[in-house]
């Protein structure tokens, strides 16, 4: 049975003032997606904000788990998303060269 990889991701922007989650199948195709929507297309959250940098994420092996995740955590405050990126990633360093 082949391994399947989910992955839900917290973005945010230089400044580190805005957040926007995501599911994906393939992490590091999503966040060049991110980066090169954000240099060429205004149109989206995301990209109006400039938000390219990771800074947290899971990964699942089932889809289902991954997108309730990322509903679960797109109705949380702010306050208890940033708690939860303070759990791996206290600094909030961007994490986007340290995956594969």
């Amino acid at each position: 049975m082949k391994d399947h990889n989910y992955f839900v991701y917290i973005l945010t922007n230089k400044i580190k003032t805005v957040l926007y989650i995501g599911v994906t199948n393939d992490l590091v195709v999503r966040l060049f997606q991110h980066k090169e929507d954000s240099l060429n297309n205004k149109k989206h959250f995301k990209c109006k904000y400039n938000c390219i940098n990771l800074i947290y994420y899971e990964r699942f092996e089932d889809i289902n788990q991954a997108i309730d995740r990322e509903k679960q955590l797109k109705g949380w405050t702010r306050k208890k998303k940033e708690d939860l990126v303070n759990t791996i990633n206290s600094d909030w360093n961007f994490l986007n060269n340290k995956i594969d």
